[in-house]
């Protein structure tokens, strides 16, 4: 029972993590550009970031949001099929 519930756990968060890289990865990016051009052109403004960030941040959820919902419905299908199992133990 153990084992099993530390597969799903395990399953969870490498799902999770396949559907919040993409957006992570992007922003991470952005910020890290961002932040080289401020230090290269000494203009410290915070709300300049903001926007960039938020606009890739809606590209990356529009072209991957498809496949993040695909990949939550498969993990919540496996997850509802391995419940007759789990009340059996």
């Amino acid at each position: 029972m153990e084992d099993t519930i530390i597969q799903i756990v395990a399953a969870a968060l490498l799902t999770a993590t396949k559907v919040a890289g993409p957006v992570l990865f992007a922003t991470l990016a952005i910020g890290l550009l961002l932040s080289i051009v401020q230090s290269a052109t000494q203009i410290q403004e915070q709300t300049l970031t903001f926007v960039p960030k938020l606009v890739v941040t809606a590209v990356v959820l529009v072209l991957t949001g498809g496949w993040c919902l695909r990949t939550l419905e498969g993990f919540t299908r496996q997850l509802f099929a391995m419940v007759p199992s789990l009340l059996n133990t």
